[in-house]
């Protein structure tokens, strides 16, 4: 009787419920633009009764009781709404609102000297509206909720771009729009920045951590104020800028990766080695001795690693009634990687019957990865709008890598996989590398007379890459009956390479407006100049066992206990490996604009003028120990937007580009291989691009898109890696950097963002279709049956361009109760990842399908949680060649019909835990 009575008790409150309480909802909006505001705070004055409007600008405010209420609405940047409102029981009160700006010139204050007001996506979105090219944005707050920790693992997200990954699984280049990463250049805040790759000049995004942006633009298409060596496109990483008031964030974190709970890590003594070669520390014609090499590199230790370990922070505030802003930044990582790797040599027997497998190698790498950044501001805002900035960031990434391998050989006699029969060989190679970029930017805007402005930039930058005391050590071992019988040192080697890039650069710009037949146009006027120069260090030490025979685990039982002969003393400096390069670069532009109701033009014509060349340090045999060449081009562009409405975009672009050679590609470099031989190519041409480019643009919401893209590219003198005989002595064959005719790349991009209250969906894909054709060699044999090689055509995709891209993420937000969470997934479809000499040898990547996850949970006291995820489904790194492998089949891992597995690496899953505090 008891529980009947609580039960009816239960149910007639329940049931009265509805006749005591009400709900008010509706949407917060942008009075001007008519676009829903995100995370605007609503409440009922006086009550506890609030919440925050979701990603749609929605909200709604359950159960409240009967009555009289004054609805308050609050968004930053906006004039605080109020208005009565009156609840009645058991209906529903609609609300929406329409927010004034609290600054009538808002629309126009959008944009101040480069800087974006707002951090989150509903600016970028407004920034990518208004923009007078095609581009992409990724806001601070995408970043800060995005699983990926570096930048090159960032672009991936957006639509276009593919990346190549390095050892490790980290994104390291950017291919956009399937131009290989030498078409496209990097700026940070808007300045070109040096390369520290040892021969080319693009960059490595690996050593950029991302929690130093502010946000991450990819520029499409170019105008005349940017440098014109961007053919696929530009990557600008915009940092962090002095707030208006003092913030302070730090965020810290640890994690592990899967991999290293399967096997050890293996390291080396990194703080032993020699930063410099024998040849640099004793006088000229010194012979070197066994002594002169350290054993540090070659003494190796294995066991777990220990947690990787991250942390980030940033300050800033302005001073003296807001005209100085400082900030400081910083970030640093220390990160144990690695992969698992099976790679597959081959020789080219008969080009109509395939490949012959010859070698199998297993390959674990093991990656201690020591990143950190350092970047600071200050910006001082002199009388009227006058403004002077001094930026200065270093960005340092130094890896420690141990590759250990294992090779066996398949077509020596004895090879027996069934009873367990080889002839192997052992590889253990220890390698330092380090990486810096430096970068020192003092730059000004004045208004001088009328509305005339100027503004100017003196830049200093240096990057430089060293890889100190490389050194790898070979054992020849047996198998029989699945058990080691005999292990015995063989050789050894140890290597040095260094090189520097510095820039002095000079930007100057006069900005001014003057009518044209009455229609408003703003005019830029500019000119940039700079002296590049770089300088490249090689040399190599061979070392063969003292005794041929001695044996592992008999006469020694580390690699620092072998005894060696230097077999070249003098080492190999006297290669044209080492050598000196200069690049002058000098160019003026003319820029127009103009900006009605519905129609925005945008175009000019930059002229840009080349002088490249190098010099070798050591030109022992060389025929051409100076080079130079030296070129001028008229860069035109020409950008309309059409805005049939207020949150609609319709672009049509057209601008040309260029592509220089790269430095060590002009030098006449000469590398021998067992079936070919490599050289530079001072006579290398640069590229020339034509570039079409239309894009239809809806953004119903301030931070939704719908965006549908198509490109057209037409490249003369693309540069490729042919085949071509020598001009002197007619009958060799070199491989070698080329211009070969013509090529072209075409495709669509779609870009679809929408929100859902809650819940968020982005998705991207693009495809991509281009065509090349290269002279090849192709094997055939005679009458007599005879092997003979002729040259052939081929077309083909360009390099590293995959048909299909793909993206998904699937957000959770929950600003009331302070939840962000994302899943994404990645798609790349198959490219070449190496062009071989020989036809129908190109090595092709196989498509690959990833996923990574993010979840944050903001705290009291203005702290947050936040967990990170990488590679869930641990996707393999997979390359092969199309052919017939039927003679293969009983190879281990050979599983594939028409397909020769060449390379497989697995990465595994890697976990990060997080704390971030914000102030």
């Amino acid at each position: 009787m008891r529980l009947y009575s609580v039960c009816l008790l239960f149910l007639c409150l329940h049931a009265s419920q509805p006749a005591l309480s009400g709900v008010v909802k509706g949407h917060v909006y942008d009075r001007l633009e008519g676009t829903p505001l995100v995370n605007a705070t609503v409440r009922l004055e006086n009550t506890p009764y609030a919440t925050l409007t979701g990603l749609d600008g929605s909200f709604i405010l359950n159960n409240i009781p009967e009555g009289g209420y004054q609805l308050v609405v609050d968004y930053v940047s906006f004039k605080i709404f109020t208005r009565s409102i009156k609840i009645v029981s058991a209906g529903v009160t609609e609300a929406e609102v329409q927010l004034e700006p609290a600054n009538d010139n808002w629309l126009e204050e959008v944009v101040i000297d480069g800087q974006v007001r707002g951090n989150d996506d509903v600016a970028v979105r407004r920034l990518e509206k208004s923009a007078p090219q095609v581009m992409n944005i990724v806001s601070e707050q995408a970043i800060k909720i995005s699983p990926d920790l570096m930048v090159a693992n960032l672009l991936q997200r957006v639509s276009g771009i593919s990346i190549e990954r390095n050892k490790t699984g980290e994104g390291r280049y950017a291919i956009l729009r399937g131009m290989d990463k030498r078409y496209n250049y990097t700026t940070v805040n808007g300045i070109k920045i040096p390369s520290p790759d040892k021969t080319n000049r693009y960059i490595p995004l690996d050593i950029f951590p991302s929690d130093l942006l502010k946000r991450l633009e990819v520029y499409k298409t170019l105008t005349p104020v940017m440098e014109g060596d961007a053919i696929g496109g530009v990557v600008n990483m915009v940092l962090k800028d002095a707030p208006d008031t003092l913030n302070v964030s730090v965020n810290v974190m640890t994690g592990y990766h899967e991999l290293f709970f399967d096997r050890d890590f293996t390291a080396f003594r990194h703080r032993d080695i020699n930063y410099r070669s024998p040849y640099e520390t004793h006088p000229d014609r010194y012979n070197a001795t066994p002594d002169d090499f350290s054993k540090g590199p070659v003494r190796y230790r294995s066991g777990l690693p220990a947690p990787d370990f991250q942390a980030g922070f940033s300050a800033g505030n302005r001073y003296f009634k807001k005209r100085l802003g400082v900030l400081l930044a910083g970030s640093f990582q220390n990160t144990y990687k690695g992969s698992n790797s099976l790679f597959f040599e081959s020789n080219v027997v008969d080009t109509l019957k395939g490949v012959t497998l010859t070698t199998m190698k297993e390959r674990n790498y093991s990656e201690q990865e020591l990143r950190y950044a350092v970047y600071s501001k200050m910006d001082y805002r002199l009388r009227g709008r006058n403004k002077i900035q001094w930026n200065h960031s270093f960005f340092n990434l130094t890896n420690f890598q141990v590759r250990e391998m294992r090779s066996t050989f398949l077509t020596l006699g004895g090879y027996d996989p069934v009873n367990g029969n080889a002839s192997l060989e052992y590889e253990s190679r220890s390698r330092t590398t380090r990486q810096f970029i430096y970068n020192n930017t003092l730059q000004g805007r004045h208004f001088l007379l009328g509305n005339l402005r100027l503004d100017w930039s003196a830049v200093y930058s240096l990057a430089n890459g060293n890889q100190p005391d490389d050194a790898k050590v070979t054992l020849n071992g047996e198998e029989r009956n699945f058990n080691f019988s005999k292990t015995t040192a063989k050789t050894g080697l140890r290597r040095w390479e260094r090189h520097s890039d510095r820039d002095l650069s000079g930007y100057l710009n006069f900005s001014f407006d003057q009518p044209v037949a009455s229609l408003p146009v703003a005019w830029t006027i500019g000119a940039l100049y700079r002296d590049k120069k770089r300088k490249n260090f090689y040399n190599e030490y061979e070392l063969r066992s003292r005794d041929p025979y001695a044996g592992y685990g008999k006469d020694f039982t580390d690699y620092d206990q072998i005894s060696w002969i230097v077999e070249n003393p003098r080492g190999s400096i006297g290669t044209s490996l080492n050598y000196r390069s200069f690049e002058d670069i000098h160019a003026e532009y003319l820029q127009f604009s103009h900006r009605g109701r519905q129609m925005e033009i945008l175009g000019g014509v930059r002229l840009e003028s080349t002088i490249q060349g190098y010099h070798l340090n050591f030109p022992i045999g060389q025929s051409r120990p100076d080079g130079r060449q030296a070129y001028t081009d008229a860069l035109p562009d020409i950008h309309f937007k059409y805005k049939p409405g207020s949150n609609t975009n319709v672009r049509l672009s057209y601008f040309r580009a260029v592509n220089r050679p790269g430095f060590f590609e002009i030098v006449p470099y000469t590398i021998v291989y067992e079936d070919y031989v490599e050289r530079g190519n001072p006579d290398l041409k640069h590229a020339v691009t034509d570039n079409i480019d239309i894009r239809f643009e809806r953004f119903s919401n301030p931070a939704e898109q719908m965006m549908v893209a198509v490109f057209y590219k037409y490249i003369q003198n693309p540069v490729e890696y042919i085949l071509r005989p020598d001009s002197l002595r007619g009958q060799d064959i070199y491989y070698m950097p080329g211009n070969f005719g013509n090529a072209t790349n075409y495709g669509t991009e779609i870009d679809f963002i929408k929100y859902f209250r809650k819940i968020g969906i982005k998705i991207n894909y693009t495809y991509t279709h281009s065509r090349i054709t290269t002279s090849k060699s192709k094997r055939i044999r005679d009458g007599n049956g005879d092997l003979k090689t002729v040259s052939v055509d081929e077309t083909r995709p360009l390099y590293g361009q995959p048909a299909h891209i793909g993206n998904l993420a699937v957000l959770f937000k929950d600003a009331r109760q302070g939840w962000d969470a994302q899943v994404a997934f990645q798609y790349t479809g198959e490219r070449i990842s190496a062009v071989s000499q020989f036809i129908g040898n190109n090595l092709w990547q196989k498509s690959t399908f990833q996923m990574d996850a993010s979840v944050e949970k903001k705290l009291r006291n203005k702290l947050g949680i936040f967990l990170k995820s990488n590679n869930l489904l641990n996707t393999p790194m997979m390359v092969y060649l199309k052919n017939d492998n039927t003679r293969n089949m009983d190879v281990p891992a050979q599983q594939w019909t028409g397909k020769t597995l060449i390379r497989r690496e697995y990465y595994y899953r890697s976990f990060y835990l997080g704390v971030r505090y914000s102030w």
